[in-house]
């Protein structure tokens, strides 16, 4: 099935809006995540469904169907292997590699994804500690994390995953060691949203506005020995 970049693109965004959600995605919600009109979205998801790629109900929104979620998980390997490939092998930061993987995901062959995949030993996440979809297309389980806003002060938690759409959010993240793997003690959390957190390793702590915090996900150490 030959597909558009633009189609593709919608598929993956409903997929990932998918993983946060077990309702229907709603039209609002795919044109804030794409930045375009309901009136575009509702154009392009009257053309996926036509194709069988995702199930509508008025006023209730959209689900991918198995066809749809198929093409999208493709799409979502593409992307999230190359953002590893960027990263350990052409040493782009891992705030730069979401755009290029971007322009790149739609235009690899199966025998590029697969060389990609060998030079890094079959990854299971990308820098982003998102999880890769396997090479047969399976959905991947989804994260245990928590966003960090929902923890208070005193809790110890691990970075298990940074939402990598905001390549500044990236950067300050990086600057105060806040990545996936490290340890984070919460040190204070401010009637207004502010977290103040200490990363594992740092001296100084680093604060997080809740914009920021809610593109933060952890999971207790508890959690993680289960």
């Amino acid at each position: 099935m030959m597909l558009s970049d633009v189609m593709e693109d919608y598929l993956k965004v409903i997929y990932q809006l998918q993983q946060e959600t077990d309702d229907r995605i709603k039209t609002s919600e795919i044109a804030d995540e794409l930045d375009v009109t309901s009136p575009t979205v509702t154009s392009m998801l009257e053309k996926l469904e036509e194709r069988g790629l995702i199930d509508r109900e008025k006023y209730r929104g959209v689900t991918l169907t198995d066809e749809g979620e198929t093409v999208a998980l493709e799409i979502v390997r593409h992307h999230r292997l190359l953002e590893a490939y960027l990263t350990e092998h052409l040493d782009y930061d891992w705030s730069e590699v979401h755009a290029e993987a971007d322009r790149l995901e739609h235009h690899i062959s199966e025998d590029f994804e697969a060389r990609v995949a060998d030079a890094l030993d079959q990854p299971e996440v990308d820098p982003h500690g998102s999880p890769i979809p396997s090479a047969d297309l399976e959905p991947p389980e989804r994260p245990d994390g928590k966003s960090v806003v929902e923890f208070t002060e005193g809790d110890v938690v691990v970075v298990e995953e940074v939402a990598d759409h905001d390549p500044d959010i990236l950067s300050y993240l990086s600057d105060h060691g806040v990545e996936p793997g490290v340890e984070l003690d919460i040190l204070e959390v401010a009637p207004f949203g502010m977290i103040t957190a200490r990363a594992s390793g740092r001296d100084d702590p680093v604060s997080l506005p809740e914009d920021v915090a809610r593109h933060v996900r952890v999971t207790q150490p508890a959690e993680l020995e289960q």
